[in-house]
């Protein structure tokens, strides 16, 4: 199996708790807290590692609540690789209410990296890449780094070899869909985040199709996945296009079902399988982890019981 490294710029200490009641003006008394590793390339590895794969998480880290971090993530069992930030991870708040099942989140910003940082982050990634393997980054940019952060990762990588897989939002993906990228070979976003950037409703799997074939013919990426909910994933490439349907299943929670996506879709690249076969591994993740609760990601079992019903089919344009 090839190597994987996932990559988290701004992960963060999840702390979540519940009170009674969720109001102002007066002391709340909360349940015991719960924490957990929080960033989108260390939901990935968890994800990989649920469904018996390994991968190694490069994740920056800074402070006490770095070393918080990086003891979860060893207790959990993923092999994470530290790299020092230039300050304190962040803290993430979630309080459920009690009385109404209403979750209250409140999201730090993270420390702000300084361009040096942002140079000795690009040297230290640099050289923990494998040449043969898969890099997924994936998750929030910290403050301080460019836009084009992403697009300058992949730039920087991109004569070392690896295969990236990038998993971003907001203006950082917008810039990466503005211009080339010679060393982008997947890249992901889902049905909101695809309107955002076409700028328009994109209503069937063939608007869709049509929007990441055109991603692709631009050179922004080998590969363009669009992932449409309920409505399954539309995957781009130089050979054409395909969809997998997504399965009817009780939604429990939508949250951590792209990254639960992205592990499986990487794990089955890792494992040498094709590009349809991978989107149908990670449509079915997806679809298994909304079945869950929270923030919980894709059962094992939940993902075996699903991947033969969802189907693969061609897209003719």
């Amino acid at each position: 199996m090839q190597d994987i490294l996932t990559v988290t710029l701004n992960p963060a200490v999840d702390l979540s708790t519940s009170a009674s009641e969720v109001s102002s003006g007066h002391k709340l008394r909360c349940a015991t807290p719960e924490f957990s590793a929080g960033g989108g390339g260390i939901n990935v590895s968890r994800a990989i590692r649920i469904l018996g794969g390994h991968s190694r998480a490069f994740v920056a880290l800074g402070g006490n609540a770095g070393q918080r971090l990086q003891t979860l993530l060893s207790d959990e069992g993923i092999a994470e690789i530290a790299h020092s930030a230039p300050g304190e991870t962040r803290t993430n708040v979630a309080v459920t209410c009690d009385q109404t099942g209403e979750q209250f989140r409140f999201v730090m910003p993270g420390p702000t990296w300084p361009d040096a940082d942002c140079a000795k982050l690009l040297t230290r990634l640099n050289a923990m890449t494998n040449p043969a393997g898969l890099l997924v980054l994936s998750g929030s940019l910290a403050p301080g780094m460019p836009t084009d952060f992403a697009r300058t990762v992949i730039a920087a990588l991109k004569d070392t070899g690896p295969s990236i897989l990038c998993d971003i939002s907001g203006r950082p993906l917008h810039d990466l869909c503005a211009a080339p990228n010679p060393g982008l070979d997947v890249l992901r976003m889902d049905l909101d985040e695809s309107e955002e950037i076409f700028g328009a409703p994109l209503s069937t799997r063939t608007d869709s199709a049509r929007f990441a074939r055109d991603l692709v013919a631009g050179g922004v990426s080998k590969t363009v996945i669009v992932a449409r909910g309920p409505d399954g994933s539309i995957l781009a490439s130089e050979t054409g296009c395909i969809h997998v349907t997504a399965l009817d299943v009780p939604i429990n929670s939508k949250v951590g079902a792209g990254d639960s996506f992205v592990g499986a879709f990487t794990l089955a690249r890792a494992r040498g399988f094709d590009l349809a076969t991978a989107l149908q591994h990670g449509t079915t993740a997806a679809t298994a982890a909304v079945t869950t609760p929270a923030t919980e990601l894709c059962r094992k079992v939940d993902f075996e019981r699903y991947l033969p019903d969802c189907v693969l089919s061609d897209i003719t344009l």
